[in-house]
């Protein structure tokens, strides 16, 4: 307890404070536009903390994630358009109360929906994150080991589509990283006498082409498209007390969702969202009125997404697994900081873990008052033409780009994932796995490669250590799940053939 505290007194001087509500601000206005996204900002933000103080960086990033997922509620609710995908159940009943005469109350139960969904879910990382880093401190090469192929797992068959297309997305990514020297040996491989690969893709270009530029040539191919929007207004903003009677069981039931599903590697905010809506609509005495501008619909989409902002933060800062695509970008801060994501994290570098916590609760409240104070004037942003905001984003993507090691090849290499990252979208395959798997993958490698050295070759401990079995099984679980619940549907297809051909 006593380091968190301290980490909310520093948090509380003057530097640390503006750039919370710096990250805060700019992450609300990101996610109120169409087209923007919060992956997108703090992967350009993130050239920018290079000479800042590691905490201090982390601090701004967590403040951006907590803007950004509830900024795409103002969109959602005004224009029918998700600022970000987390925000895209809110559209189903946000937009019909809106236009019907009540956007102010469909924008206060969506922002106070989001501060408590946060809350609640605070309360758990704060709880959570330091004892599951002194069990997770205690794994050997192979438990870690085995945690990564989960997470990996887990990506892929929650993926959006198919599971063969993202699993072939984070293979492809796994594929990309061993690019360059091995860390095991230190042998070159897979440069193809390419001398500029002798250090591999470098993160922050591979994260800008994949989920920045390719977002933005898909934008420039819809740039024209027509949008419905509705005029906001402050009026009955504020939920009264009863609104916040009738609304108790929900609250607590959707923000427990969130934490959940967010603390499970590779889900995010949208599933979070969509498990809850579809919960609360299943428990509800009118389920008629869901995706007619149903109240409880807005609560319940809101609180889930929001909450499951702190619940990724869990797996991130405990275990070093990304809980989202967002958290691969603070994974990758933590790397480019020189701090070592996992269990370890509360060890070496206890003010950055305990700070990405006080900055969690921190931009949570601020978040909740700038969005009361200023929705109908970040409103009017989301009116701002896209022509005028993709010149300066691809600006910013290669001078980011640039900026990690001043090579111009880096630039060439986000082009080349940009065009990839694309490419990707039109083919329907989700790009989320592939940087999960860049990430990842590396982090596999090295521990398989570990316990194998420790173990004289012998991969017997994987599974007689109870804690790696473990995690293998519920790797192998998860990945075969789709396959056993569509094979009894297949057979029963199949029976019908076969009697007739009898």
């Amino acid at each position: 307890m006593e380091p968190l505290l301290s980490s909310f007194a520093e948090l509380f001087a003057p530097l640390p404070f503006l750039l919370v509500f710096l990250g805060v601000f700019v992450g609300i206005v990101v996610g109120a536009i169409p087209g923007m996204s919060g992956a997108m900002v703090i992967a350009l933000a993130l050239p920018l903390t290079f000479f800042m103080e590691s905490t201090h960086a982390l601090v701004l990033l967590v403040a951006m994630y907590v803007g950004s997922t509830s900024g795409g509620l103002i969109s959602a609710t005004l224009m029918r358009m998700p600022g970000t995908p987390a925000a895209m159940m809110t559209v189903l009943d946000g937009f019909p109360m809106a236009k019907r005469g009540q956007p102010g109350r469909a924008l206060g139960f969506g922002i106070m929906a989001s501060f408590i969904g946060g809350l609640i879910s605070w309360v758990f990382l704060a709880a959570l994150s330091p004892p599951l880093a002194d069990i997770a401190v205690r794994f050997g090469p192979y438990e870690i080991f085995a945690i990564s192929l989960v997470a990996l797992m887990l990506i892929s068959a929650v993926s959006q589509g198919s599971m063969i297309k993202g699993l072939l997305s984070g293979v492809l990514g796994a594929v990309v990283s061993m690019v360059g020297v091995d860390n095991a040996s230190g042998v070159v491989r897979m440069t193809f006498g390419f001398h500029d690969l002798d250090s591999g893709f470098q993160l922050l270009p591979v994260i800008l082409g994949m989920l920045v530029l390719s977002q933005v040539l898909k934008d420039v191919i819809d740039i024209e498209q027509p949008l419905e929007r509705v005029r906001t207004t402050t009026r009955s903003m504020f939920m009264t007390l009863s609104d916040l009677k009738a609304q108790a069981v929900n609250l607590v039931r959707s923000s427990l969702i969130g934490t959940w599903i967010g603390i499970l590697p590779g889900i995010g905010g949208t599933t979070g969202a969509i498990a809850s809506y579809t919960t609360a609509r299943s428990f509800s005495r009118h389920p008629e009125k869901f995706g007619k501008g149903c109240e409880d619909g807005i609560v319940a989409a809101e609180t889930a997404n929001n909450a499951a902002v702190n619940g990724a933060l869990v797996p991130l800062i405990t275990l070093g697994i990304p809980g989202s695509v967002i958290d691969v970008i603070l994974l990758g801060a933590l790397v480019i900081h020189n701090l070592t994501p996992g269990p370890l994290l509360f060890q070496n570098s206890p003010e950055s873990a305990y700070g990405i916590i006080a900055a969690a609760l921190v931009a949570n409240v601020l978040m909740l008052l700038i969005m009361l104070v200023a929705t109908p004037v970040f409103a009017r942003l989301m009116y701002v033409s896209r022509v005028w905001l993709m010149p300066p984003i691809v600006v910013f993507c290669i001078i980011g780009a640039f900026s990690e090691s001043n090579r111009l090849f880096d630039v060439w290499v986000m082009l080349g994932f940009g065009a990839l990252g694309f490419a990707m979208i039109q083919a329907r395959v989700p790009t989320g796995p592939f940087i999960i798997g860049y990430i990842l993958a590396p982090i596999a490698e090295v521990n398989l490669r570990s316990g194998l050295m420790i173990y004289d070759g012998s991969f017997l401990p994987l599974v007689t250590r109870p804690v790696s079995l473990a995690f293998l099984v519920v790797a192998f679980a998860t990945a075969f799940w789709p396959l056993m619940r569509y094979l009894p549907a297949y057979f029963r297809n199949r029976a019908p053939e076969a009697d007739d051909g009898d």
